[in-house]
């Protein structure tokens, strides 16, 4: 954890996460991911879901995931609103870079901003994430939650054949509006 952080980098989310809960993906009903992931309103903003998931897919996915918690010690979670699942997100290592990710249920997209406080400030206290990278959909429209992190745009890049926005925050910086 870092030393002594001050309240206005501590307190990033706030009253408005407190009922934002982050929870292993093993601990939710699989097939809660597979309706999910079966919606295509979720596959419209994410350019590397080419296929339609099966329960197999599901289990694999959970497998990867825990995987990289093993490897790493941190991964992706399982988001809940209350006892609600509503998606999945989390950090996973990319490179020497963390990348943060939220992949919503269609219903539930307007939680993603307290949802990235709640994450962003939970890598504001971890001293292994210096820096958080974001990788968005160019579909993506709305992303003035972003210049209000205090996060910077570096362009595009490209991933597994799938043009991406890339963002960078640095949490030592990040802001708390």
């Amino acid at each position: 954890m870092r030393h002594q952080l001050s309240t206005s980098k501590a307190s990033f989310g706030g009253l408005l996460t407190q009922d934002i809960k982050f929870s292993r993906l093993t601990q939710v009903d699989p097939s809660d991911i597979f309706e999910h992931m079966s919606d295509p309103r979720v596959a419209e903003h994410m350019p590397l879901l080419t296929s339609v998931w099966n329960r197999d897919d599901v289990q694999a996915f959970i497998k990867r995931k825990e995987a990289h918690w093993k490897a790493h010690g941190l991964g992706h979670w399982a988001i809940l609103e209350g006892a609600r699942y509503v998606g999945w997100g989390g950090f996973e290592k990319e490179g020497d870079e963390w990348d943060l990710g939220l992949v919503l249920r269609p219903d539930c997209f307007g939680l993603g901003p307290r949802i990235a406080k709640k994450a962003i400030d939970y890598a504001v206290a971890d001293t292994r994430i210096p820096s958080v990278t974001f990788l968005l959909a160019p579909t993506r429209k709305n992303l003035g939650a972003f210049d209000r992190f205090g996060a910077d745009p570096l362009g595009k890049v490209e991933i597994g054949g799938a043009e991406f926005l890339k963002y960078r925050l640095d949490t030592s910086q990040a802001s708390t509006s």
